[in-house]
This record gives C-alpha cells, sequence and structure tokens, in this order.
C-alpha cells in the first residue's frame, strides 16, 4: 500500500507539491529526508558515522532537460565530495546517470560521470550508480561496463524484481564488479517483472546467493564491500545471515543497506550483532 501510494505521488508532482504544503506531510518527509540542503545531510551523516554505520548520501532526483542541468549535477556531486573530505566523513554517493544527461547524450553522461569518479578517487571513496526504470536498464549498465574497466569505484544496482537480472547478475559477478540488490520499486509489466512479491523474494534470495558466494575472496573498494544486501524484510536478511554463516562467507564481504527513518531500531540491532549496516541518507527539495 505504502509503496503504491509513493508511486502515485512521484508521478504527480502537482499533488505530492500541494501536499507537502501540509505541516504534517512535511514532518513525515522529514522524517526519511536528511533536509533539504547539503549541510544538513553532512550533519546527518557524520552524526551515523560516530554511531558506526557506514552512509551513502542520495541527492533526490532524477532527468534533467539541458546539458547545463547535467553540468550542474556534476558540479553539485565534486562539491559534495570535496565536502566531505573537507568534514573528515567517510561517506560515498548515490546518483541516478539521468541527473548527468544520459537522456540527452550518452558521451555527456559518460564525461561527467568520469568526473565525479574522480573526484570520488581523490578522497578514496566510491559511487553507486542508482537504477531506474527498466526504459533506463540497459543504458546504464553499459555506461557502467564501460566505465568500470578505468574506474574501479563504481558500483551499480540490480532489482530482483526484473526477469533479466539473473544474467546481468552472472555478468556482473564475472567482472567482479560491486553489486547492490535490492528488489526494484518501479511499476514494470509482467513481461518484464515478476508480478508477484513471493517470486520477487525467491528471486532475491537465489541473486544474493551467488553474489555472495562470488565475493568471498574480494576487497572492499573506497569502504565499500563487493555486496549490498539493500533490505527492510526480515525474511531477505534472516536468509543472508543463514546463508554467510553456513558458507563462512566474511563478514567484510557484504553489507546490509537500509534507508534512513526506516526500522532505525532494526538497524542497531544488526549493528550491535557486528554486521556492516549502510544507511542511505536521501537530502534535496524534490
Amino acid at each position: 500500500m505504502l509503496r503504491r501510494s509513493l508511486l502515485f505521488l512521484s508521478e504527480r508532482k502537482g499533488l505530492r507539491d500541494r501536499l507537502l504544503r501540509v505541516p504534517a506531510a512535511r514532518a513525515t518527509a522529514h522524517r526519511f529526508v536528511a533536509g533539504e540542503g547539503l549541510d544538513e545531510a553532512l550533519d546527518v551523516a557524520s552524526g551515523l558515522e560516530a554511531r558506526g554505520f557506514r552512509v551513502t548520501l542520495d541527492h533526490l532526483g532524477e532527468s534533467v532537460g539541458t546539458e547545463g542541468e547535467a553540468e550542474a549535477a556534476t558540479s553539485s556531486y565534486e562539491t559534495t565530495f570535496a565536502r566531505i573530505r573537507a568534514r573528515g566523513i567517510e561517506s560515498t554517493i548515490s546518483l541516478k546517470l539521468t541527473q548527468l544527461g544520459l537522456d540527452l547524450d550518452r558521451a555527456i553522461c559518460v564525461s561527467n560521470l568520469e568526473r565525479i569518479l574522480a573526484a570520488a578517487d581523490r578522497c578514496g571513496s566510491f559511487v553507486r550508480i542508482d537504477m531506474e526504470g527498466s526504459d533506463y536498464t540497459e543504458a546504464t549498465l553499459d555506461v557502467f561496463h564501460q566505465v568500470f574497466p578505468r574506474h574501479r569505484n563504481v558500483g551499480v544496482v540490480i532489482q530482483s524484481y526484473l526477469l533479466r537480472s539473473e544474467r546481468d547478475i552472472e555478468d556482473l559477478a564475472r567482472e567482479g564488479a560491486h553489486v547492490r540488490l535490492c528488489k526494484g520499486a518501479y511499476k514494470e509489466p509482467p513481461s518484464l517483472a515478476y508480478p508477484r512479491k513471493a517470486d520477487i523474494d525467491a528471486n532475491y534470495v537465489h541473486l544474493a546467493r551467488h553474489l555472495l558466494d562470488a565475493a568471498r575472496d574480494r576487497p572492499a573498494v573506497g569502504g565499500v564491500p563487493p555486496v549490498g544486501i539493500a533490505t527492510h524484510d526480515d525474511e531477505m536478511i534472516e536468509a543472508t545471515r543463514g546463508f554467510v554463516e553456513s558458507r563462512a562467507i566474511p563478514i567484510d564481504a557484504f553489507e546490509f543497506q537500509m534507508l534512513y527513518g526506516v526500522r532505525a531500531a532494526y538497524q542497531e540491532e544488526l549493528l550491535k550483532e557486528g554486521y556492516h549496516v549502510r544507511i542511505y541518507v536521501p537530502y534535496g527539495t524534490e
């Protein structure tokens, strides 16, 4: 129900903006969003890291319409890494390629991404390329495969609800890529995605096991291990815990990844049990 409501609002900007003028709605949004500006997000990141969490900053926003907007987004990410380094924070960032001009020109997008990866490299950090709707899956993976041989401090996201994901996981594992595995949040037709939650969950566990087995002896890059288990679902988390224990997979081969403001008490529990936990911290006005 929550997922359907959020998708509905995401597609109706006018309605969303009117709703967020209601104080109670804004208060609810701020539970899950660190703030509108980078300073607020860095303060939240610093506090989380002090408690032992790992952090990824996620600047809200998607497709840009001009090269100038893509340039502005790229410069903003370069500034973010400079500020991260100045603050002594170890945060990484997550971004969408449509923010960098993927809809405009593939070459421009790749050039902008490589600028950001260079900025991340200067402070020993990491960039996660987020996955968007299925219309962008192939292009996103193509760009990742293009830059990965030159920039090892980049990872990508795979969504377990897509029918193609097992093939993509096999390719990425062979390449030694760092993969964040999530279920997926976009509306997709049955021809492209599993429509039933039970099938999405089963595929998630299957893909997670494949990634974890492949990551056994691979090192972290920029403080990020080879596998990100991105879920708030007890069953997915327990399946991961049981598998890594049964296969003696090192604790440093993976991390649990959760969203800021979602199941905070459980995040603390996992941390106390010795697992690595990364919090995705969204910020911005979108």
